[in-house]
């Protein structure tokens, strides 16, 4: 596969060709819709279930891994992130060549872009992880992905902000400046929410009060929610090119 901008001369046979912007909002899409889905059928179909806490107080949205694990729910979303996984790793792969060519001689963000790359495979591996092992049949498998899945999402957008703060002081087209401030906002954003699910959790396990499980709930939506949305300011990064699967000309094929 590679990136060729609009209008540019065939040098290969195009096989399958897709705009990056659709890619970018297909990949998006899957785990969105696929979430959104299993939230309202766990609501609907499994509300007790769903909403259960350990110390039984009033609780009145489930939180990701309670509304993933029932069934059919499970295998919604098993599905979606199944297919949305796939074009993550070519995402990841074509921003660490968008960044090679932004940093051809500059070896910190040469090192700083390759980190940024390993960090979204490991944020990739991470949500399968904690996707395909639910706490229910291994909790300490599941917590080591939602730690990776977490910690390398944060540093992730972390590295990539950083990246981006460069490439402002050498050129931004306007496209591109828009997604950089989104990314910069996006990254505090999901800052902010990880620490109030975190206070939000570690007090509902203390005290056990009636509708803090609820908050902690609505802060993990809104945590997952700025990641995705951090990952559709690709659709501003390349929206002038497309993904093409393509064989060699005739003459060119050895």
């Amino acid at each position: 596969m590679q990136q060729v901008p609009y209008g540019s001369v065939d040098r290969d046979t195009p096989l399958i060709r897709v705009p990056f912007t659709r890619l970018a909002v297909i990949t998006v899409c899957l785990p969105l819709l696929g979430l959104v889905t299993c939230i309202v059928l766990s609501l609907l179909n499994h509300y007790n279930d769903a909403t259960y806490t350990h110390c039984e107080v009033s609780n009145y949205l489930p939180s990701i891994n309670a509304a993933i694990s029932l069934t059919p729910e499970r295998y919604i979303w098993h599905f979606s992130i199944g297919l949305h996984s796939a074009p993550r790793f070519l995402v990841a792969a074509t921003y660490l060549s968008f960044y090679r060519g932004q940093f051809p001689r500059r070896l910190t963000e040469h090192l700083l872009s390759v980190l940024t790359f390993l960090l979204a495979l490991c944020e990739n591996v991470g949500l399968l992880l904690l996707t395909h092992v639910s706490s229910t049949e291994t909790y300490s498998v599941h917590k080591s992905g939602f730690i990776i899945f977490i910690g390398s999402s944060l540093l992730h957008m972390l590295c990539t902000c950083r990246l981006w703060a460069v490439i402002e002081r050498l050129s931004l087209s306007a496209e591109e400046m828009i997604s950089y401030h989104h990314k910069c906002r996006l990254f505090l954003f999901n800052v902010c929410l990880c620490l109030l699910a975190l206070y939000f959790f570690s007090r509902h396990n203390k005290y056990c009060e009636p509708g803090i499980y609820t908050l902690f709930a609505v802060c993990e939506y809104l945590v997952v929610l700025s990641n995705m949305a951090f990952h559709m300011t690709a659709y501003w990064d390349f929206g002038g090119k497309e993904v093409m699967v393509a064989t060699p000309p005739e003459g060119k094929r050895f």
